[in-house]
């Protein structure tokens, strides 16, 4: 069984405290019963003249879990006096995973029909396409700043920023639509030369551009330029996976009466 002792180097060890086994097993016995309480582990300093004795937890389902129990000395007191006790998770001990925001949880194509994910105010993948200036404005003001943005062609209250772009660029080279996915591993050629490609405006257009061939796998998705599949627009057969031509066809020149005399 493992020992637990940990003494920190700012705090000085207080000897009471360290020797307040049966003291530290007595409270905890008389809190959760003898049944559950397994072998001293040994002790943890916490501070000056408080320290953690730490118990085997026998209770049945916390295998791995020990019992804390945390005591104190006041100054120029003899005695101890139990401060709290907790059940803790032990290194082996079976524990439930880290809770994850659901908006980090939520994966592509998890939405459904009528579903909605907010994106938070701060969200660095966005910025402001424009701001209302310096001064306060009623709601009528900011009104007319829109409509005049709406005019500009500003209509978007907020447009991707670098950081954004980046992620979605990092995002797409490295999934299904990257020169790492199995299908672009055995094509024959990449997208950059591909009839079907179109590329993006912007800033990605020299690395990524929309697959707009029906036959193929990735019709409609973004692609890199080194991308590629076996549907690409220049691909040709060699003879030997050309169909094999069909024989002609027989005609039956034999006639009834023919048939008759046989």
């Amino acid at each position: 069984m493992m020992r637990f002792v940990t003494p920190t180097l700012r705090s000085k060890t207080d000897s009471v405290a360290v020797a307040a086994v049966e003291a530290a097993h007595s409270a905890l016995v008389e809190e959760v019963g003898a049944a559950d309480v397994g072998e001293h582990l040994g002790h943890t300093v916490e501070g000056d003249r408080v320290v953690t004795h730490l118990f085997a937890c026998t209770r049945r389902g916390y295998l791995g879990w020990h019992w804390s129990v945390t005591v104190a000395r006041a100054s120029r007191q003899k005695s101890v006096t139990v401060d709290e006790i907790v059940l803790v998770p032990g290194d082996q001990a079976i524990v439930a995973p880290e809770w994850v925001p659901y908006k980090e949880r939520v994966q592509p194509g998890d939405l459904s029909p009528g579903d909605l994910l907010p994106v938070e105010e701060d969200d660095p993948r966005l910025v402001p396409t424009y701001s209302f200036g310096d001064d306060p404005l009623d709601a009528d003001d900011k009104a007319q700043v829109r409509e005049v943005a709406r005019d500009l062609g500003l209509g978007r209250v907020r447009t991707l920023s670098t950081e954004g772009r980046d992620l979605a660029a990092e995002r797409w080279y490295d999934g299904d639509g990257g020169p790492a996915a199995p299908l672009a591993q055995s094509a024959p050629d990449v997208c950059s030369t591909c009839g079907f490609l179109l590329r993006l405006a912007g800033p990605l257009s020299e690395t990524f551009g929309v697959c707009a061939n029906g036959n193929a796998n990735d019709d409609g998705r973004v692609v890199s330029m080194d991308h590629g599949c076996g549907a690409h627009s220049e691909v040709q057969l060699a003879k030997r996976h050309e169909p094999q031509p069909l024989p002609e066809h027989v005609y039956d020149t034999l006639g009834s009466d023919e048939f008759e005399k046989l």
